[in-house]
């Protein structure tokens, strides 16, 4: 499990994050949710230590990594795909995914073999500059980076924004299996409230970074939407 206790995190002296306590249990979804710029993308950011500085703790099973540099937190097993992608547009499409082995507990130059089942695309075309490639295609490609890492938990930020219908319905299949297949714990941020209700067991809502609403899936009622997520 992935504990966050009255974590607070900050950007130079702007406190963004603030009283953040936080479970995220082993093997399930959990959904974060909150209109834009409340405080979403920070806290993946906060979770791999990539804010200016952080209080609180962050536990992984009953390891502190509070103090824990970044490349020690993705050691542990946390993996972050960022929004945006931030694939290296120069490099092959196998130079990126071999990127997230360096994270890994155990370096490899292998490319996992969970990769070419859920990516074939990317294995045919492994010297292809990953700048050439579709944004959809550039998303599995960080995912797969992602994976490379072999992680037990993985980081999701918006990993559908601005892609094609059908490679949205490509990683949402791949989101339900690398969960439910896999048993990976996985933190995703998205916009999509349907895929949410049917991917996710929990949910937590940001408004100005704080908590302010969380709970079982079956919790996130109409009301509370409206409340909290409409514009």
């Amino acid at each position: 499990m992935l504990v966050l206790e009255q974590v607070e995190s900050f950007y130079g002296r702007s406190r963004a994050l603030q009283d953040i306590s936080l479970q995220i249990p082993k093997g399930e979804i959990t959904a974060v949710l909150g209109r834009n710029g409340v405080g979403k993308t920070t806290l993946l950011k906060t979770i791999m230590n990539l804010t200016t500085r952080m209080g609180g703790r962050i536990m992984l099973d009953g390891m502190d990594l509070s103090n824990a540099p970044t490349y020690r937190r993705a050691r542990s097993g946390i993996a972050y795909v960022p929004q945006g992608r931030q694939i290296i547009p120069d490099f092959t499409v196998r130079e990126n995914i071999l990127m997230g082995a360096f994270a890994s507990p155990s370096p490899s130059s292998e490319i996992p073999t969970l990769v070419p089942e859920l990516f074939p695309y990317l294995m045919e075309n492994l010297d292809r500059a990953g700048g050439l490639l579709s944004g959809g295609q550039q998303q599995q490609l960080a995912i797969a980076r992602a994976l490379a890492a072999r992680p037990s938990i993985l980081l999701l930020d918006e990993p559908t924004e601005g892609i094609q219908p059908n490679i949205v319905e490509e990683i949402q299949r791949i989101i339900l299996r690398l969960n439910r297949e896999e048993a990976m714990t996985i933190v995703l941020v998205d916009q999509n409230i349907a895929f949410i209700r049917q991917a996710s067991q929990s949910f937590t809502i940001l408004e100005k970074g704080r908590i302010v609403s969380s709970g079982m899936i079956p919790n996130l009622n109409d009301a509370a939407i409206a409340r909290h997520l409409a514009v």
